[in-house]
């Protein structure tokens, strides 16, 4: 873990909330009373010393995680060491998530700007021209291989390890695993993006290696995935749902593995096929 401080809220909001509902069966006049989990979403304004950054809709929960992976991901921060504190502050309208830079990134991150409002999980709206979408720095050396059977081993383990997900039905899952498919952390968040952030800023405050695992994401992959499991330095990620055309081609851009639409007895590989081993 890194030395650096982090403050959090002395009572964290809820993640769910318990909600009176109606159930209507179709053959049925008579709805049923019921009562259904859903998942808490709350606006999170990010703030750089005293400026506002960005206003994102999350779970209010791993916030300096979220702090960590999302600093990184939108190329504020290179490495942990660069954030000294992340506080969260309650406020009328949601939470301020107060990241306290080192001076000198401070100084590099006033000088350029970006504006996001709120949606959930947003990846590049904000940007002024084609040009201003995000490339994450090419990665040196080839990144490990990964077994098939440890991808089925992750994805077997995966389901009973989203707390939130079983609860809400609702709210979207990143997992990291090690070679041998065991999962060492996983984040969850209403949006598929805060929830990958979340997961690198575990990982960047724990010291986890890049090369010695990989990703595991329960949404679809789109191209602002693919950017950041390679800002982290990711080289495989398996997504259950499917790919996008252009996740495709930055996934290979950037010598990566993608496999998707993994289910308990496929998945289908769609770059970076030589990374694999077959076989149990």
């Amino acid at each position: 873990m890194q030395s650096s401080e982090t403050e959090t809220l002395q009572s964290e909001p809820p993640t769910s909330l318990r909600v009176p509902t109606l159930v209507i069966a179709y053959d049925d006049a008579v709805p049923r009373a019921d009562n259904r989990s859903l998942a808490v979403e709350t606006p999170v304004n990010v703030v750089y010393g005293s400026v506002p950054y960005a206003v994102m809709m999350t779970t209010p929960a791993d916030l300096a995680d979220f702090a960590y992976g999302f600093s990184l991901t939108e190329g504020i921060v290179e490495s942990a060491a660069e954030i000294r504190s992340a506080t969260v502050e309650s406020g009328e309208d949601g939470l301020r998530l107060l990241v306290d830079l080192a001076p000198g990134r401070l100084r590099e991150h006033l000088a350029r700007k970006r504006a996001i409002s709120g949606r959930t999980g947003c990846g590049v709206c904000g940007i002024e021209d084609l040009a201003a979408l995000p490339l994450a720095a090419p990665r040196s050396g080839k990144g490990p291989d990964v077994a098939v059977a440890a991808i089925k081993t992750a994805l077997d383990g995966l389901h009973a390890e989203q707390t939130l997900g079983r609860e809400t039905r609702a709210v979207h899952a990143a997992a990291w695993a090690r070679l041998d498919g065991s999962l060492v952390a996983v984040r969850e968040d209403v949006g598929r993006h805060n929830a990958l952030d979340k997961l690198i800023g575990a990982l960047m405050r724990a010291g986890e290696d890049a090369d010695q695992g990989f990703l595991v994401i329960t949404s679809r992959c789109s191209f602002e995935m693919v950017e950041k499991a390679a800002t982290y330095g990711a080289s495989v990620i398996v997504a259950i749902s499917a790919p996008t055309s252009l996740a495709i081609e930055r996934a290979r851009l950037h010598d990566m593995t993608l496999c998707a639409i993994a289910r308990s007895d496929t998945l289908t590989v769609f770059a970076g096929r030589e990374r694999l081993v077959l076989g149990t």
